[in-house]
This record gives C-alpha cells, structure tokens and sequence, in this order.
C-alpha cells in the first residue's frame, strides 16, 4: 500500500474515486451524483492546495488503484492557519483493511512538518466504524452538531471531533 501527496496528473482518477466513494456510502456529505466537478476544475483545486503550506490531499494507492483519500482544507485567516479541517473517504471493498489508518499515520507526519497544532472532522454520530477510527488515532469528541445531515429523510447529529499536538 502506497500513500503518498496527490499530484496535479492525478486529476481525473482522483475525482473518479471521491465519486465512487460518495456513490457507495451512506455518510458522506454529497450523495451519489450531486458532486459537479470536471477534471479540469479538480486539477486546478489540486493546484491551489499544493500550494498552501496547510493543506494537502493523500491517496492511498494500491497496484496503481486509488482506493481511498484524506484531503487536508488549513485554515485562511493568519489566527487559523495552524488549523487543518480533514475529509477523507475510503472505496466500500477496501474498508477495514487498515487503509484509515495508514492515512492517518501519514497524516500525523505531515501535520508535525507543517506545523499542524489542531486537527478536526465532523462524522455522523451512526457511522460507527467511523468514529472508531478517529478514536484509535486520536480524536476526540468535543461536541455535537445537532440535526447537521438531511440523509434520505431522516435527520443525522454529527460529532465534531480534534486532535490537539
């Protein structure tokens, strides 16, 4: 298993795999199809985070397949900008592989030589497996968003959730 930062060449297959990832499960923000990204626009969104010395995106790379991601969004304003808000996904057939926390581990790394001091996601309180994850590396839960998610008609809390270095 192979993570490493994504590159503008990685494009397309990248946009493929948050799709796929988003057309198969029940808790991420976009449902299947909502997400109206062209390649094009992907590659200039890589371009932009490549940039900023607070942000990142992995991918985990398995015999040249993407199968999962952690995208790293640093804080704008000066005050944030030791801040880093994390999403990350993982295709249905490579769950509970340890692919999460590979990304994580990777992660850490990067948040320590980018100066990282806090970093935070929302999870739906239900995905289990989920929170699990972020629990193991680390995280902890500081709230709750209450009724966050409209999810097929019915409505979900989310966990805000952080590591502090």
């Amino acid at each position: 298993m192979l993570i490493r930062e994504v590159v503008t060449e990685d494009a397309e297959r990248f946009l493929q795999l948050i799709k796929e990832v988003e057309n198969k499960s029940e808790f991420m923000l976009y449902k299947a199809g909502e997400r109206k990204m062209t390649a094009d626009k992907q590659r200039q969104q890589i371009e932009i985070i490549t940039k900023q010395p607070n942000a990142t995106i992995l991918i985990a790379e398995e015999k040249g397949d993407f199968c999962g991601y952690l995208m790293v969004i640093g804080g704008n304003a000066q005050r944030k900008k030791h801040t880093a808000y994390i999403v990350v996904g993982v295709l249905d057939e490579y769950r509970g592989k340890g692919i999460g926390t590979l990304l994580f581990q990777k992660l850490d790394a990067w948040s320590i030589t980018h100066k990282i001091v806090r970093l935070e996601l929302t999870v739906v309180t239900q995905n289990e497996a989920g929170v699990n994850l972020y629990k193991k590396m680390g995280y902890e839960i500081e709230g709750t968003k209450k009724k966050s998610l409209m999810i097929d008609g019915t409505v979900y809390d989310e966990y805000y959730m952080a590591k502090l270095r």
